[in-house]
Parts: C-alpha cells; structure tokens; sequence
C-alpha cells in the first residue's frame, strides 16, 4: 500500500514538473530536430551520435527552461497559480537551466567558436524572453525571435555540425583579427529548407497574441497584433502561404527531391484552419489550429523528406 502511495506521488510530482514547463509544446523544438535528421539522411551525410545527443538534450532542456522562467513570471501578473511553491518552481528553474549549460558547453567544446557563439546566442534570448527590464515578450519581437531561434538555429546548429567543415560558413580568430567566411549558396539553401518551421512557429505566437489581445494590453504588453490591428490576420495567414512557396522553390532549385511535392497537398487542411481562425480568434477554441499547422506543415515536410531519403 505504501509503495502505491509513494509510485502515486512521484507520478503527481511529474505531472506538475510537466505542466510547469508545459512539456506538450515541445513539438517547435522537437520537429525542426528531426526534419534536420531527415535532411542529413536525405543527403546520406552521416550524424555524429556523441554531438546530437548533446544538442538534443541542450536544446530540449532549454526549451523547457524557458517556458517555466516565462510561467514563474506571468504568475506574478496574470492571477494563475504555479503548481509548486516559488521556491520549489526556482530549484527546478535553475536545475535545468544548469544542466542545459553544462551539455551546451560540452558541447562547443567538441566543436567550435560557432557553435559557442550561436549557442550562447539562444541561451541569452531565452532567459531575457520574459526576465529583464524590458523582455521580448513585452515587444513586437516575439514573433521574429521564436520563429528564427526555433525554425532556423536549430536546423543551421544541426547541419552545421554534421556537414563537412565550411560548408555553411568559416570563423576564424586570434589575437590580430576575425575573420568570417560566408558560403552563401549553402545558407540560401538552408533558409529555403527553414522556411516552413520559421514561419510557423512565428504564427503560433502570432495566434497566441492576438487572441490575447486584450489581456496583453491590460498588463502593458504590446506585441506584434497590437501594431498591426486587424493586419495581423492577413500576415497570419501570408507566413503559411509563403511556406508552399519556398517549398516549391527548393524542389524547383534542386535542393529537394521531387517526392519533396506532396507536402504541398497539406495547404488542403490549413488553409480550412486559416479560415476557421479569421472567424473568431478564442484562445480555447481556435488557438490550438496555429499548432495544428504547425504540425501538418512541418510534420509533412520532415516525412516526405525522410522519405526522399527511402526512395531515392
């Protein structure tokens, strides 16, 4: 009976820590992941296991970081209760924060300057997301920020440390001078491939902010939707429509193979969503088809590029 009792608490304990850091969203860190794993293996470039394995757990650490520094924050403004006392709630703040930093040094200490620089970059937004006299979810940046540092840092850090050295770019430094080589083919290409997880990223916080709106401005947060009005719709959907664009400009380009097509049959189902949205913007009953996009769009373009990689 004491046993039952105990494997009880420790599973309430860990649904807390999962609803803290809100563990469900983790699909914008986790699918760029695995579209820049299907890209590798589409172009048959082998995965150093020892460096993705530190960046996974670096990344997904900090990512969970991030949404319970921004939790322990709002709830001292927005009236919701945290599911752990604040000191229990810091503990597990700096816990994973301390972890993330140890596997993200480690990390660029078996690589370069690169990824130091970039790493450290993605750590420095996400803590001052939300913590800091002026934090970027209070200005219209959030949108841009999220949709770079998850749709594009992520492929770019994975790539980068999987494709042969100066693939992407070279940085080089000593004491007399820096010096940074761009390859820009490369990195056109990468923003092409990046183009789907940037924009709908950025549009689920573009969702999330305009359906609160009101809320936002009540506490003296003016985000991108505030600035934009009623504009804010259009450049909702716009990001998605852009996404097809690219997609079919990177088959075009060579830069996916032909099979990469069908993604584009996904416009079907979310262009429905777009219109569903437009209606009425309710955080309970239309935010969750900004993630829904999120899902079909990206989650398509990771399976029809892994199965490239299959086919051809």
């Amino acid at each position: 009976m004491q046993t039952k009792t105990v494997i009880t608490d420790r599973q309430s304990n860990m649904k807390r820590i999962f609803e803290f850091v809100e563990i469900r969203t983790k699909i914008t860190s986790l699918l760029p992941f695995l579209m820049s794993l299907a890209y590798l293996f589409y172009r048959r470039q082998p995965v150093n296991a020892e460096r993705t394995l530190l960046f996974f757990g670096s990344m997904f650490l900090f990512d969970l970081t991030t949404t319970a520094i921004n939790n322990y924050i709002d709830t001292k403004t927005n009236g919701q209760k945290l599911p752990f006392s604040r000191g229990m709630a810091k503990f597990i703040i700096y816990l994973l924060l301390g972890v993330s930093t140890a596997l993200g040094l480690t990390l660029a200490y078996r690589t370069d300057l690169v990824v130091l620089l970039l790493g450290g970059l993605c750590f420095l937004c996400g803590v001052f997301y939300t913590w800091g006299p002026v934090p970027i979810s209070r200005l219209p940046l959030g949108e841009i920020f999220s949709g770079l540092f998850y749709g594009l840092f992520i492929p770019f850090l994975m790539l980068y440390m999987s494709m042969p050295s100066g693939t992407f770019l070279a940085l080089t430094a000593d004491w007399h001078a820096i010096r940074l080589d761009i390859n820009l083919a490369p990195v056109l290409s990468l923003l092409l491939l990046s183009v789907g997880p940037i924009c709908a990223t950025a549009n689920i916080m573009l969702a999330n902010n305009i359906c609160d709106l009101e809320k936002d401005i009540a506490v003296g947060r003016y985000t991108l939707s505030y600035f934009l009005g009623k504009k804010a719709l259009d450049v909702f959907a716009g990001l998605y429509y852009v996404t097809y664009l690219t997609w079919t400009a990177a088959v075009t380009l060579k830069l996916l193979s032909p099979v990469c097509l069908a993604a584009l049959l996904t416009i079907i189902p979310v262009h429905k969503n777009i219109r569903r949205f437009k209606k009425e913007q309710i955080k309970e009953k239309t935010f969750a088809l900004s993630v829904q996009n999120y899902i079909i769009i990206v989650g398509a373009q990771t399976l029809v590029i892994f199965l490239s990689g299959l086919i051809l």
